[in-house]
């Protein structure tokens, strides 16, 4: 067991999904996984191991935030033996042409924290697991699921004062949606030498106006699209990496 933890040693896959709500997190479980067996419910941060697609997985909730992320992808790397973590999570998008449930796979996570102040002479740039990255990409491609690729921003504050308004030069750089999460889960995976990736479903557009304030505007419901998507990309995105780099169950 670890601090934030409470399975014991060998309960948790070396394949880990991550949500932030608890409930996303027992859905996955009832829905998707077989054999699922709850293995640790310290801090209602519930976590299951079950089999998908013949891999054995668990799926982790882990909160929101940046703090609470790291708490938890530190002790899932460093205290029971995690390789890969995919964290499913819901984002603000920047474009325009983005509809409800679309897929970002999170190639890069700028972020507005300071959790890596003072560690580098210089800025560390928190970055997916290619082999990951690769991977989800190819599966949403044989499932004709359209994807966007390439740089995030994480966030501390989710609710901005106005002085802080700056998003407007994220959307100018390139820079695909926001979420809270993502700097932290790749923070993580760098320290301890593992993998990880992030994907996030749509669910607002955030829009910035010429004074540069922001506005999140919820976006409709997309006809054939749903957060199950998402999920399910993350599931075979990590059973195929399991297949891939260590056979069987």
């Amino acid at each position: 067991m670890s601090m934030h933890i409470d399975a014991r040693p060998g309960d948790i896959a070396t394949h880990v999904i991550t949500a932030g709500d608890p409930e996303r997190i027992s859905y996955l479980a009832e829905h998707y996984l077989e054999h699922a067996e709850l293995v640790s419910s310290k801090r209602a941060a519930l976590c299951y191991t079950g089999i998908y697609a013949g891999q054995r997985v668990s799926a982790m909730a882990v909160g929101m935030g940046i703090p609470s992320m790291l708490i938890y992808a530190t002790e899932l790397f460093r205290d029971y033996g995690c390789e890969a973590i995919v964290r499913v999570g819901t984002s603000a998008g920047y474009l325009d042409s983005m509809q409800r449930h679309d897929i970002v796979l999170s190639q890069a996570a700028c972020h507005t924290s300071a959790i890596n102040d003072g560690l580098f002479n210089g800025t560390f740039c928190p970055i997916a697991d290619y082999r990951l990255l690769s991977e989800a990409e190819r599966i949403a491609a044989a499932k004709g699921q359209k994807v966007y690729i390439g740089n995030t921003v994480c966030n501390d504050r989710l609710y901005r004062l106005p002085e802080s308004y700056r998003s407007g030069a994220w959307r100018d750089y390139g820079v695909l949606c926001s979420e809270m999460e993502g700097a932290a889960l790749y923070t993580a995976a760098a320290q301890f030498g593992k993998r990880a990736l992030m994907l996030v479903s749509i669910l607002s557009h955030l829009e910035v106006n010429a004074a540069g304030k922001e506005c999140i505007r919820p976006l409709p419901e997309t006809p054939g699209k749903t957060m199950d998507d998402a999920l399910l990309l993350a599931l075979e995105t990590l059973a195929e990496d399991g297949r891939r780099h260590h056979g069987g169950l």
